[in-house]
């Protein structure tokens, strides 16, 4: 059965990925991730579609977010306890968000670094900008499939931003859990459905350029859903909470 191979957090939405040898699972999801987002002055969501270079620039935060550190490419680490200040709702593909914008020392060298004022939001709960759907999954199988339709061999999984990254897997083999129960680590997750995807995937995860056409490989090997929709991965539903780690295994509960 398909294991545990990289698991993947984003402290802020569209940042660069934190890898963690393990994470606590709450029906939420992890507690650290996505737990900050950036506006720019008028209040509109700004993520990698509008400034890839995002990816680039490490961020950390503690379990309770009231600690958060950016590191630069250059190396040049910014860090502070937390200052809430106005509250803000804002529209993020369909949902609205709510938070706090964030007093600090943060916001300008990060705009400084994409080119474009932006604030910094911390999300009032777990989970952040999500209102479902805390975990998500994807096997190299998949990954292996999307490559041969593109013609470029290996596929960095990361382009995906999933949760949960797993090995040993056949191709969409992840599909076949839909509308099912897994067990994975301690946790029980429900294999809700699979997941739309956006242009984010097109960006290389590391310099936020865009480089690999991968919604044409989708759209050529695996067609699309209602006329619209590329669907690559899966959802989860946390039905159990608990530890994932590293080289955990799948266990197909039905």
């Amino acid at each position: 059965m398909p294991t545990v191979a990289r698991l993947n957090i984003a402290p802020v939405r569209s940042l660069g990925l934190e890898s963690r040898k393990e994470i606590e699972l709450t029906e939420l999801g992890v507690a650290e991730d996505r737990r900050f987002y950036l506006i720019d002055d008028g209040g509109r969501l700004v993520d990698q579609l509008i400034a890839g270079e995002m990816v680039q620039v490490a961020a950390w935060t503690d379990p309770d977010a009231t600690v958060l550190r950016l590191t630069f490419p250059d190396g040049t680490v910014v860090a502070d306890t937390i200052g809430l200040g106005e509250g803000v709702e804002t529209h993020v593909y369909g949902r609205t968000a709510a938070g706090h914008v964030v007093e600090g020392p943060w916001a300008e060298p990060l705009g400084a670094f994409i080119g474009r004022g932006v604030r910094i939001v911390r999300a009032d709960q777990v989970g952040g900008t999500r209102s479902k759907h805390p975990a998500t999954l994807v096997s190299d199988g998949s990954l292996d499939a999307l490559g041969a339709a593109l013609g470029v061999g290996a596929v960095d999984a990361r382009r995906f931003r999933m949760l949960i990254e797993l090995e040993d897997g056949g191709p969409h083999e992840e599909d076949s859990w839909v509308g099912g129960r897994i067990g994975l680590g301690s946790t029980v997750l429900s294999i809700s459905a699979p997941v739309p995807r956006c242009a984010m995937t097109t960006h290389d995860p590391l310099t936020g350029e865009r480089d690999l056409d991968t919604l044409r490989g989708i759209k050529e090997y695996r067609g699309q859903v209602d006329g619209k929709h590329l669907m690559f991965g899966v959802w989860g539903e946390v039905e159990t909470p608990g530890t994932i780690r590293l080289g955990d295994k799948v266990r197909v509960l039905g």
